[in-house]
């Protein structure tokens, strides 16, 4: 292993035990759109990271970095799971903390699970994250936040709902509840990562499902992707060659093996150091600056 791999290799592993939130809300003040009253939650663990069972109130958990570290950005985490369960921690917290060594504010959604019935599999999770982008832009100032470095990133099915939110920023998919939606759900820039539902099947050219929109106005993306992703490296691919068409800012990484969910587990093979890459891409973008002291929303 080189040097630079080794590094991020224990980096990683000592990032694998995030520490505990400084913060965790709910992202609804009631019942979430379309929900029927009286759902009960039935959250189960799994062995290690996975969350099953029915999530009933979505909720933020707010991971804070140290404060010589903090530099106002903030990153929404999506975590995958086919929308039937949650890798919190691979997907989640230890993303968390990762963004925390690199100085910006991790924020785990936990939305809502399984698919509602009656509804496409991924809106009850794009409403529960377009609701989560306008709040924590609408508490930057409270939190200590630069509203405008408020990013998102997703794995896997979290991949989808990060690409959902960044291309329906302009249409929000439930009604407005409260003064916490004034602020619009765009976010600042988005990291892709292994995701999935993204590529339109049986098209004979290159082509996105109806739900991703891409535009001129869609912020800028970093993408990840394995070549032997079982869910298909189109999905990634696709989404790039749109973003390139439309004139969006965009970075793609295509790794010859690594296949499905390994998250931000530590390894020795070159898909492992997506979150070194990623950190390249965000400091080439100025997303890594410092521009003050923040305040911990803990406080």
């Amino acid at each position: 292993m080189n040097t630079p791999t080794l590094l991020v290799a224990c980096l990683l592993s000592s990032l694998t035990a995030a520490a505990e939130p400084a913060l965790t809300l709910n992202v609804w003040p009631g019942l979430p759109p379309g929900d029927p009253p009286g759902l009960k939650a039935d959250e189960q663990w799994k062995p290690g990271n996975l969350l099953t069972g029915t999530v009933a109130t979505p909720t933020l958990a707010v991971y804070r970095p140290s404060k010589d570290k903090d530099n106002g950005a903030a990153v929404l985490i999506c975590p995958g799971g086919g929308f039937y369960q949650l890798s919190m921690v691979d997907e989640g917290a230890g993303v968390a903390a990762w963004l925390n060594s690199i100085g910006v504010t991790g924020i785990v959604l936990k939305y809502r699970i399984p698919n509602r019935e009656g509804i496409p599999r991924y809106l009850a999770g794009l409403q529960d994250a377009q609701r989560s982008m306008s709040l924590i832009r609408a508490k930057a100032a409270e939190w200590g936040l630069d509203p405008q470095r408020i990013g998102i990133i997703g794995f896997s099915a979290g991949g989808q709902l990060a690409a959902d939110v960044e291309t329906n920023f302009d249409r929000r998919m439930y009604p407005t509840i409260d003064d916490m939606d004034g602020p619009g759900p765009r976010p600042d820039f988005a990291l892709v990562i292994y995701p999935g539902g993204i590529a339109a099947r049986g098209s004979e050219i290159p082509a996105l499902t109806e739900d991703v929109r891409v535009a001129k106005d869609t912020p800028p993306t970093f993408l990840s992707i394995s070549n032997d992703d079982r869910g298909g490296p189109e999905n990634a691919v696709y989404l790039y060659l749109a973003l390139k068409k439309a004139g969006v800012p965009a970075e793609l990484h295509v790794w010859g093996e690594g296949g499905h969910g390994y998250g931000i587990r530590p390894g020795t093979a070159p898909h492992t150091t997506w979150p070194a890459r990623a950190a390249d891409w965000m400091a080439n973008r100025g997303l890594l600056k410092r521009t003050g002291p923040a305040a911990s929303p803990a406080q």
